[in-house]
């Protein structure tokens, strides 16, 4: 069993910065890749970034420039730096990563940017 488990979710006003964690534990074999999706009050969940098990790192076109996924030594945590943050990114924010077994999701935090 593999478990994942974000954190660092919150309200921020408009302009203000976010860093989100993920943390995988348990039965952890090498991932392919992880990464992070969000999902909007009234919309479907949608792929934000993704970093693979060497490095290469893919951002929405909706999040460059702003948003940065990055990982720690280890391979078992990964981070979501969000700077500039708009309104538009309220959601909640789900980790997601890919072994040779399957597919693992988060159970989602949740990020408000609001004046």
């Amino acid at each position: 069993q593999v478990q994942l488990v974000e954190s660092g979710g919150g309200l921020v006003q408009p302009g203000g910065s976010l860093r989100l964690s993920c943390a995988a534990s348990g039965s952890v074999f090498s991932f392919g890749a992880m990464g992070w999706y969000r999902q909007a009050p009234g919309k479907t969940r949608e792929y934000v970034a993704s970093i693979t098990r060497i490095g290469t790192t893919n951002h929405a076109d909706f999040v460059k420039g702003r948003f940065t996924i990055s990982r720690d030594n280890a391979k078992t945590t990964i981070y979501l730096q969000m700077n500039s943050l708009k309104p538009e990114d309220t959601a909640v924010y789900y980790c997601h990563a890919r072994d040779l077994r399957g597919e693992y999701w988060g159970q989602g935090t949740q990020v408000a940017v609001s004046s």
